[in-house]
């Protein structure tokens, strides 16, 4: 049995995990993650739990709630993915991820669990193994309460062991379909699969043909379905250089928020973030003024940040067409109508033309360029330029990402604006080197 001594060692082992489950077929089931908590001692147990799933937002969403949490004085794990930087962040308390130090040690007193559970089920995956060190790390911090944020779907995914107090929906969409489903309908049963009987579900807007089976699936189980459009609303009030001003009404009261975070896409997930708070108990339920002040701190790196200006630099992961019209609809809003000048590289299993058809509905160049991350691989970027000019789109290919950056950024004038997006591979990778201290 392998010995974790260092962060490196423990980074290591997990991209190992990462190439072993592409060598094979993964599973997507529970078995295997329910028997390697029991061998942990079913920490995921010994907290209450809030679980947000959707297509997008959930991240966003999550660290919504998180936030509003510890400005109310509760001691709040958060786990999200991907993470932007360092796996450490897949395991926060209080907004801190956990010490490098920590992840090392932690993941080695769990080796003995992981060979266990390897020698009857196989060895846990990358994201399975992450996600047990979040909750071993919950349990032995003692938190109050854990956001924990679905990975993939939800009916199968590794998240779905938990029982919350509450549960979200933030959207439903055109994603991972070849493991969720090709049909809206598929999709939204898949993301229903969190449904709990006697937990609340909180469901934000999505299709008509999404909010039937999901509907459905809730009263099957015995879940009670809260619609955010009937308990909160949010109307902006002013844009500012690094958020926006909302006015809330919402089923206790009215209240203003000073959200430090850009898009009309912000301001959905902060009416379904305030909903679900608005579910939780007594003893965990924030007051208005609290969930005020957390938003007013919320930090989302890589979701419509703007980290420079003359020309304005923005990051911003649109992986998909949900999270493109949501990006596109915020460029819109915060920066009317100048020129948009994207850097691009996008994963080899996205829908890539529906992405640039809607990216370019705005004036607008592209610079496609591409990412190297073990286990992951992006659509080349002269094909991605192939695609842009079928669409009546020009775009210069350049592989290297900050290349790219710097070419962009070179094209644009001072009022323009420099927005790098697509996977969240390149918005790492470039915000590593664009903003030092992030990294």
């Amino acid at each position: 049995m392998s010995r974790i001594s260092s962060f490196e060692q423990a980074e290591d082992y997990l991209l190992e995990t990462i190439d072993e489950a592409l060598s094979r077929r993964t599973s997507y089931k529970l078995d295997r993650m329910r028997a390697f908590l029991r061998e942990l001692g079913d920490p995921h147990r010994s907290y209450p739990t809030i679980h947000v799933g959707g297509t997008s937002g959930k991240g966003s969403t999550s660290t919504m709630i998180a936030c509003a949490l510890q400005a109310a004085g509760r001691r709040t794990g958060l786990h999200t993915k991907p993470h932007l930087h360092s796996m450490t962040e897949r395991a926060r308390v209080d907004g801190d991820s956990i010490s490098r130090e920590r992840f090392a040690s932690l993941l080695d007193t769990m080796m003995p669990a992981i060979e266990r559970t390897a020698a009857a089920h196989g060895r846990p995956t990358y994201y399975e193994t992450l996600l047990a060190l979040a909750f071993s790390y919950f349990a032995q911090e003692r938190v109050d309460v854990a956001v924990i944020e679905v990975g993939l779907g939800g009916r199968l995914d590794g998240t779905n062991v938990i029982r919350p107090v509450v549960a979200a929906i933030t959207s439903v969409g055109y994603d991972h379909t070849d493991v969720l489903g090709s049909t809206i309908e598929e999709i939204a049963l898949e993301k229903a699969g969190i449904a709990k009987r006697g937990v609340p579900l909180v469901l934000a807007a999505v299709p008509a043909a999404a909010q039937a089976p999901i509907e459905r699936y809730a009263a099957e189980v015995g879940a009670r379905v809260v619609h955010v459009a009937d308990v909160v609303r949010v109307e902006l009030e002013q844009v500012a250089v690094q958020g926006q001003l909302l006015a809330v009404q919402s089923a206790r009261g009215s209240f203003r928020i000073r959200l430090s975070a850009l898009g009309a896409f912000q301001r959905a997930n902060a009416a379904i973030a305030i909903a679900v708070l608005g579910e939780l108990g007594d003893e965990l339920r924030p007051s208005l003024d609290e969930i005020a002040r957390g938003l007013e701190n919320l930090a989302l790196p890589g979701r419509m940040e703007l980290v420079s200006r003359n020309p304005a630099v923005v990051f911003d992961i649109a992986h998909n067409a949900e999270k493109a019209e949501s990006l596109v609809a915020s460029l819109r809003e915060r920066f009317g109508g100048r020129r948009v000048h994207y850097v691009v590289a996008i994963g080899e299993t996205k829908d890539a033309r529906r992405i640039l058809e809607i990216l370019g509905a705005l004036p607008s160049t592209f610079t496609f360029t591409s990412f190297a991350v073990s286990g992951r691989r992006a659509i080349p970027p002269a094909r991605l330029a192939t695609i842009a000019e079928s669409l009546g789109t020009w775009g210069r290919a350049i592989a290297d990402p900050i290349e790219a950056l710097t070419v962009a950024r070179r094209r644009a004038e001072i009022d323009d604006v420099v927005v790098v997006t697509g996977s969240t591979f390149v918005v790492a990778g470039v915000r590593a080197w664009y903003v030092p201290t992030a990294a």
